[in-house]
């Protein structure tokens, strides 16, 4: 083709669109653990929402609602769980390693700093030396430092809010006008139905499954231990609820790895020590478990993982490798990926392969089936999908 054949003007045009492109992917690349998990956020809130939606007339409101009312009580529940753990984390490392010994203050000192009358009589000039005045500015430094920590997680947290807010309010418009500018045969839509359901089975079913289970097992774990007897009370109970939390991934047995085991060491403790009511106690442990943490979040989150068209074996690898390969929001990347890529492969690969035009005939149509929300009559037409809203605000 000649240099006077091309559309320079098309051709800059692409050249900017890749140049934006390639901008917008080094963002979320940077920040791909808050865009996942606002991501992750949007798949747990969503039932939420789309029962509110049907209550509510603007669809900004119940998008709100639903947040307030599900998420922000869930991160704080989670967060105190995390802040018992790291309490307990903190207290065997202590235990374990004799850093009590190392800390700067001596116990004797503690009189002295507490009793209002040897405070007036202490010599502070003492202290106003050039090593307690740097001791002082490192200590304001790491206060500075400390603010900006926490500073980065709010905004981390209100974007991923944001995230999920806006794919709750305009997810299903930003969906239609993708599917109306690039699908001509359809394949887009069947491939996004396939990936949204088998997401939604993923994030709402299973992880949320496995954040609830270990926040419940934490708390309950922790509340148990005060009515512990001397010497029978559940050995690190909060590690032994968040681990709980974690092997729910595991199918079939599941929590059962991990508090089962316990019950047998409590009992064998209580035994050999002889200890007032240890028994009862494991036995109560043991119902506990049964029920809260394992049975209740079972049943009320069941409805949401069954159906799944992935392998349960690829689910659980994807849980296992995802930390291991991208840290902490891995657990949340590696099974988005592995559904893109298995439904690349069921959809789009063997038209590629085989050279023919690509047709979402050749996924069975039974597949792609999704609940149809119902809106207020005056609210105007509603496609199909679990996400699917009115586009009145």
């Amino acid at each position: 083709m000649a240099l006077s054949d091309i559309d320079w003007s098309r051709t800059a045009w692409w050249g900017v669109g890749a140049a934006l492109a390639a901008a917008v992917t080094f963002i979320v690349y940077s920040f791909v653990g808050t865009f996942v998990f606002g991501v992750f956020i949007y798949y747990a809130t969503r039932p939420v929402y789309n029962r509110l939606r049907r209550r509510l007339p603007s669809r900004s409101l119940a998008a709100a609602t639903a947040l307030f009312a599900m998420v922000l009580p869930a991160l704080l529940l989670v967060g105190y769980a995390v802040l018992i753990v790291v309490d307990q984390v903190q207290q065997l490392d202590i235990a374990a390693n004799g850093y009590l010994d190392r800390l700067p203050i001596d116990p004797g000192d503690l009189p002295a700093v507490t009793d209002p009358a040897q405070l007036a009589t202490l010599d502070w000039q003492q202290y106003v030396t050039a090593d307690t005045l740097s001791g002082a500015m490192g200590s304001l430094s790491g206060a500075v430092g400390t603010v900006a920590v926490l500073g980065t997680a709010a905004i981390h947290l209100f974007v991923m809010l944001a995230i999920a807010f806006y794919l709750l309010r305009d997810g299903t418009k930003l969906a239609r006008y993708f599917v109306q500018f690039t699908d001509q045969a359809g394949v887009i839509d069947a491939y996004g139905l396939a990936v949204d359901r088998d997401l939604k089975s993923i994030f709402f079913g299973n992880i949320l499954n496995a954040i609830v289970t270990g926040t419940i097992g934490v708390i309950v774990y922790s509340l148990l231990n005060v009515f512990a007897p001397q010497g029978g009370a559940i050995p690190a109970a909060a590690l032994v609820g968040l681990i709980a939390g974690a092997a729910s991934l595991i199918p079939i047995v599941g929590m059962k790895l991990v508090y089962v085991p316990v019950v047998i060491f409590m009992a064998v403790r209580a035994v050999a020590n002889d200890v007032t009511g240890g028994l009862v106690f494991v036995l109560a442990f043991a119902v506990a478990s049964l029920v809260i943490v394992d049975t209740i979040p079972d049943l009320v989150l069941r409805p949401y993982v069954s159906g799944r068209s992935l392998h349960v074996g690829a689910v659980m690898l994807a849980y296992t490798l995802g930390p291991l390969l991208f840290g902490w929001y891995g657990i949340f990347l590696m099974p988005l990926l592995l559904v893109l890529v298995v439904h690349f492969a069921r959809i789009v690969l063997p038209e590629l392969l085989a050279g023919e035009p690509i047709r979402p005939f050749a996924v069975d149509p039974s597949h792609l089936t999704e609940e149809v929300v119902s809106d207020p009559p005056d609210a105007g037409p509603t496609p199909a999908g679990d996400g699917g809203t009115p586009d009145g605000e």
